[in-house]
């Protein structure tokens, strides 16, 4: 974000004290780090381009030079912000998956076809396609999958617990815990299914079956 320089700025009268605040009258100045501003948005382009990068060319094709040339930033300040190539993508996928969650926070409705969709859909999109390659790679690569495994455990628990509270399901009775997680393993499964193919309709046929029998399961 832009700011202006020092010399260009009024120089409004300022408590003597380290971090004191303008004069009473005087009109409140932001806390604001131009610096870290662009430091935090340089991460958010760098970790978007990873999940992008590896969504589209796998594990093998994204380097961190790769990464950095499409963040439109030098493979130093990528290295800067991530020493390591797994510290870029496990943060990248990380960041993602909390964007998705925050997403589905903020699904409210009582119509739960729309919230089997909306659950679904976590599995559906390129964040999905983006773990799935950093699975493959963990299974091979001894450094990322002490890191992934314990990334995808935290990811599992927090899906979990927001598809409770957007099912508004009881778990508290018999089989419903069970019925929310059988859920999300068969988003997880339709989400393997569409990365060969795009196969929409026969996924929103089952989508749907889904939705009444969670219904039953929940409502009874």
């Amino acid at each position: 974000m832009a700011a202006l320089t020092a010399q260009n700025q009024p120089k409004p009268d300022r408590d003597p004290k380290p971090g004191g605040s303008a004069k009473p009258g005087g009109p409140a100045k932001p806390d604001r780090n131009p610096k870290q501003d662009r430091s935090r948005a340089t991460r958010q382009r760098l970790l978007e381009a990873a999940v992008a990068c590896l969504a589209e060319h796998g594990w093998a094709g994204s380097t961190v030079a790769v990464v950095a040339e499409r963040a439109g930033v030098s493979r130093g300040a990528a290295q800067h912000h991530f020493p390591t190539r797994e510290d870029l993508f496990t943060a990248a996928v990380e960041y993602v998956a909390e964007e998705r969650s925050q997403a589905l926070r903020e699904v409210r409705t009582d119509d739960r076809e729309q919230a089997v969709s909306a659950l679904v859909g976590l599995y559906t999109g390129p964040l999905f396609r983006a773990a799935l390659h950093l699975w493959v790679a963990a299974s091979d690569e001894e450094q990322l999958r002490e890191r992934v495994t314990e990334l995808e455990a935290r990811v599992g628990r927090e899906s979990h617990r927001i598809a409770v509270e957007v099912l508004g399901a009881d778990e508290s009775r018999p089989g419903v815990r069970e019925t929310v997680q059988g859920l999300l393993d068969m988003a997880r499964g339709l989400g393997l299914a569409t990365l060969l193919t795009d196969d929409r309709a026969r996924r929103d046929r089952v989508v749907s079956q889904w939705a009444r029998l969670v219904n039953e399961a929940l409502s009874g």
